[in-house]
């Protein structure tokens, strides 16, 4: 073969080549795409990820099937999702615990979230209302640091267990404030609930629709909420900087993520559709009745956040003492 054939042969081999990656890219998704969660079902990310699922296929062409992986902390199901192929058909709903809370708790983490995973979108935050039993003689949180404070040591905080956000927000407030209370903590929201209701402890920090649910019955009293922002669900309760705590933001947050290597354009096609989903008001309405706010941040500026997040959240571990091994 002359040598301007074999160039003509190679440019047409390449030509193809091109057009058909191009257009097996152009065709995802072709197949169902599951998303893991490492919880049980029923919980929020469960009630999270059911919320944008049947948009999403609208938007994809494609159902997402949701596949859950409990164990240790979502760690599990972490794990699972990082190991698995990079192509964008298995992706992770991820909470602030997963994401970046985890790597200070546990000192054998199987993943990183960093390391191992591609943001795909940030899709809400979850402020929590800072709660105290009806039993203690304050009505705002001004009265309540005072209070704590002329009694170190003898105000108890109830959390739904080691680790977790209800455990780290009142370790931050206790370093932004200057208090200091006893942790106890219980398996699962609702026992501490209970002992709160009861005064056996006097301080709670939880997630909105629970938080104001008990509020409204007149059986906790909410007397601040951690976002920038009032809640819609607390409109009469402010925020913990208008209570005077200069700075003091602390929210969760629900994202998604998918394994490392997983191609860019795949990566800002998933991303472009979460932006469509969280423009819908009916999402964005049944998102707030669920307690987060829509909050929706593509893959590069998710990944800045998750880097401004990260220390800040190992700092409040490393604080708390909490160990989970």
């Amino acid at each position: 073969m002359t040598r301007p054939a074999r160039a003509a042969l190679l440019a047409a081999f390449s030509i193809a080549s091109f057009g058909v990656g191009a257009a097996a890219m152009a065709a995802y998704p072709d197949k169902p795409i599951k998303v893991v969660i490492g919880f049980p079902a029923g919980g929020p990310l469960d009630q999270h990820a059911r919320l944008l699922t049947d948009k999403l296929q609208a938007v994809l062409g494609q159902p997402l099937i949701v596949d859950y992986k409990p164990g240790a902390g979502g760690s599990v199901g972490a794990d699972a999702v990082a190991k698995s192929p990079a192509d964008g058909y298995t992706l992770m709903l991820a909470n602030t615990g997963v994401a970046v809370i985890n790597g200070a708790l546990y000192s054998k983490l199987p993943y990183n979230t960093q390391r191992d995973f591609v943001p795909i979108a940030r899709t809400a935050m979850q402020p929590l209302a800072l709660l105290v039993t009806p039993k203690l003689p304050v009505q705002n949180l001004r009265q309540f640091i005072d209070y704590a404070k002329a009694r170190p040591g003898q105000v108890n905080y109830g959390s739904a267990g080691n680790g977790g956000i209800s455990h780290l927000v009142p370790e931050m407030f206790k370093t932004a404030t200057g208090i200091f209370m006893v942790h106890i903590p219980y398996r699962g929201s609702a026992p501490a609930f209970t002992d709160l209701m009861g005064g056996q402890v006097q301080f709670m920090a939880e997630s909105i629709p629970q938080a104001a649910n008990y509020h409204k019955q007149g059986k906790v009293r909410a007397l601040a909420v951690t976002s920038r922002e009032r809640n819609p669900a607390l409109p009469d309760v402010p925020t913990v900087i208008e209570s005077g705590v200069k700075g003091f933001e602390v929210v969760g947050f629900y994202g998604f993520f998918a394994p490392k290597d997983t191609p860019g354009d795949v990566v800002a096609r998933l991303s472009d559709a979460f932006r469509q989903v969280l423009t819908s008001p009916e999402v964005r309405e049944r998102m707030v009745s669920q307690g987060a706010d829509p909050a929706y941040l593509g893959s590069e500026d998710f990944a800045r956040f998750l880097a401004t997040e990260t220390p800040r959240w190992d700092k409040a571990v490393k604080a708390s003492g909490a160990r989970m091994d």
